[in-house]
């Protein structure tokens, strides 16, 4: 059964990424006019930041326009862009990147006002995603939905140090970058643990019920390269709309607000 609120969802995401695609073009080019030589350290990391940006845009932007649902393996599109092990590596890759920037903004504004704490969450911070990034994988190939729990409590966790990272500059310094982050952390941190994480957690206590059988770590490379099914059903998309339409949007544009905030606060 195809759903039109499906078809809809999925047109919304398509033109959503090519917008992004402009936004991030349109920041390259603010970029570009502000910093045209590399005269200054600080002139690299706006280009790091820009190129680190390009990483998550673009890998959203394959996402939104081939989604996929990693567990049951079911795509909008029937084509072999959109199996599970492509589409995967992509998220890994823009996650990744996405981790960077911040790890990059944090790792500036601790060198400018040698706040201890802010360096130490910086170098934490990619740790905890690369773990956060292999209970991923492992769900996806042995079909456990436990681990994406812990991966969403992971991300859960950083963005918490995050925030809390920046609560002992204030609002007054970095005014560009403080009430945003705080904010915006605030909310993700929120979303994470009452939605993401229950809901997870919720599907794990289900298969248990059911007996489910999990797949071995090589039936489960072997199956998410090769197996994919196409759904249009709400059924079937219902609990990943909500998430996947944040990640694709806000998380985007947080990433390209990201270029020109850190930008700021550090001129």
């Amino acid at each position: 059964m195809r759903s039109q609120r499906i078809a809809w969802w999925h047109q919304a995401l398509r033109a959503i990424a090519l917008l992004n695609l402009a936004l991030w073009a349109l920041a390259a080019m603010a970029v570009v006019r502000a910093h045209p030589l590399l005269h200054r350290a600080s002139d690299a990391g706006r280009y790091l930041q820009l190129l680190l940006s390009a990483g998550y845009v673009a890998g959203c932007a394959f996402r939104s326009f081939l989604p996929v649902i990693d567990i049951p393996r079911l795509v909008l599109v029937d084509s072999r862009l959109s199996r599970v092990s492509i589409g995967r590596s992509v998220a890994t890759v823009a996650e990744l990147c996405f981790a960077a920037q911040w790890v990059l903004m944090l790792n500036e504004l601790a060198d400018s006002s040698g706040n201890r704490f802010a360096q130490a969450v910086s170098a934490a911070i990619v740790p905890l995603i690369v773990l956060a990034e292999g209970c991923s994988w492992y769900a996806v190939l042995t079909t456990r939905q436990r681990p994406h729990a812990t991966e969403n409590s992971l991300w859960g966790l950083s963005a918490a140090l995050v925030v809390a990272a920046m609560l002992p500059f204030g609002p007054q310094r970095f005014a560009s970058l403080y009430p945003q982050v705080v904010a915006g952390g605030t909310l993700y941190v929120a979303f994470i643990f009452v939605y993401d994480v229950p809901m997870y957690w919720s599907r794990w206590r289900s298969d248990l019920a059911q007996g489910r059988r999990y797949l071995s770590i090589a039936d489960g490379w072997t199956d998410l390269r090769t197996r994919w099914s196409v759904s249009y059903r709400w059924e079937d998309w219902k609990n990943e709309i909500p998430w996947m339409t944040l990640y694709f949007t806000f998380g985007v544009w947080s990433s390209i607000w990201l270029v020109h905030a850190s930008s700021a606060a550090l001129h």
